[in-house]
């Protein structure tokens, strides 16, 4: 069971053949963060990972739920989805030629116990982009680049405006997928 709304988690999880149901957790992220004080972005992806599993698996006994949560950090400021496209925008100038890092971390648990939990983290590097591209990038992405931290997909478009990544695929698609399917063969649901 997936307890997250993400299109892109659910794709990556299908594509690795894993069967799965979506029961996506009702939390206030923002309450959570808040809770975090000033706690690592990793431990807030963590604790939001954490958060979603354990309110989509209490409706769910017996039933092994995946929490999933992803971070963006420019040093120690902490960024969140975009309201906006004006908000998305002025995210792209902060990141536009900075090194930034995606925290995405992953809780499984089963009747209300954590049995696997990881985070893993990617550097990304934004290109000196023009504000002339970034109009033209806001324009063509619509309404894509509120549905993310950052305000990008790196999948889509929002690849233009790197010159640099360095990190595993799956962790900047906001799911450390090759931790998760260890433990699950190390646990018998996926065939060693």
């Amino acid at each position: 069971m997936l307890a997250s709304r993400s299109a892109s988690r659910r794709a990556v999880l299908g594509a690795a053949g894993i069967p799965l149901e979506v029961a996506p957790a009702d939390i206030d992220e923002r309450g959570v963060e808040a809770e975090a004080g000033t706690q690592p972005p990793a431990t807030v992806a963590q604790l939001l990972a954490r958060a979603k599993a354990l309110a989509a698996a209490a409706k769910l006994p017996g039933r092994l739920v995946v929490g999933a949560d992803q971070t963006l950090a420019l040093g120690s400021a902490l960024f969140t989805k975009p309201a906006d496209a004006s908000a998305a925008r002025a995210q792209l100038k902060r990141l536009r030629g900075r090194t930034h890092e995606l925290h995405s971390a992953l809780a499984l648990v089963r009747d209300q116990g954590i049995v696997f939990q990881c985070c893993e983290t990617a550097r990304l590097t934004m290109r000196h982009f023009s504000d002339g591209f970034l109009d033209s990038y806001l324009e063509a992405a619509g309404p894509a680049v509120t549905a993310s931290v950052g305000a990008y997909q790196v999948e889509g478009l929002g690849i233009e405006l790197f010159e640099r990544i360095d990190g595993d695929h799956f962790t900047i698609l906001g799911l450390p997928l090759l931790p998760l399917l260890n433990y699950l063969r190390r646990e018998g649901s996926l065939a060693a």
